[in-house]
């Protein structure tokens, strides 16, 4: 009965689970780095504090922070997202065409991963543009106009602090919402080992 209650309460940590990544919320169980745990992510959702070992670094929402395979950290109690690059996994679908988006911050780069701050003020439209497969995590509530190249147009109601996976995408956006658009975006290179 303790084990199912166990398993229980852990899958209800998983916010996002699919064949390229694990995404847990207030829960870090790659923090250990094991060998099912290839690069992480923390994105903070309000204040934490993270320890590798004797260091320590307070992050508040909207701060990442991000960990290499074989890097262990300890994460306080709060509200995080954990977002796991699974080992292995199958190789990435790619966009039509590659055209990085304009006015982003960008928070991270490496050759697996690419990870920016999305910012999209209201009645902005942001040029043509294309991502990778990628983990969204929005920290504000807006809505975006989309136009997919070779789809119809698309109306979409944006929703804070959850997780989401995105397949590529080459489109225009403009914020139709009544506040800025805020992500962050952990897109997923095509040059990713498979383990």
């Amino acid at each position: 009965m303790i084990v199912l209650l166990a398993m229980l309460l852990q899958a209800q940590d998983i916010a996002l689970d699919n064949e390229f990544v694990r995404v847990t919320r207030n829960a870090a169980p790659c923090a250990a780095a094991g060998p099912a745990c290839q690069d992480r992510v923390i994105v903070a959702l309000g204040e934490i504090e993270l320890r590798t070992g004797s260091t320590r670094r307070k992050l508040v929402r909207g701060d990442i922070a991000v960990f290499a395979p074989g890097e262990s950290y300890d994460v306080s109690a709060g509200s995080f997202f954990e977002v796991a690059i699974k080992p292995g996994h199958p190789p990435l679908p790619a966009p039509s065409e590659y055209i990085p988006p304009a006015l982003n911050v960008v928070r991270h780069e490496s050759d697996r991963l690419f990870i920016f701050e999305e910012r999209l003020e209201v009645g902005e439209t942001r040029a043509r543009h294309s991502h990778r497969p990628r983990v969204v995590i929005q920290l504000n509530r807006t809505r975006l106009q989309q136009w997919p190249d070779g789809a119809p147009e698309i109306i979409r109601d944006i929703v804070p602090d959850q997780a989401g996976f995105n397949p590529p995408v080459v489109h225009t956006v403009r914020n139709v919402g009544e506040l800025p658009l805020r992500g962050i975006v952990i897109e997923l290179k095509a040059g990713s080992p498979r383990g």
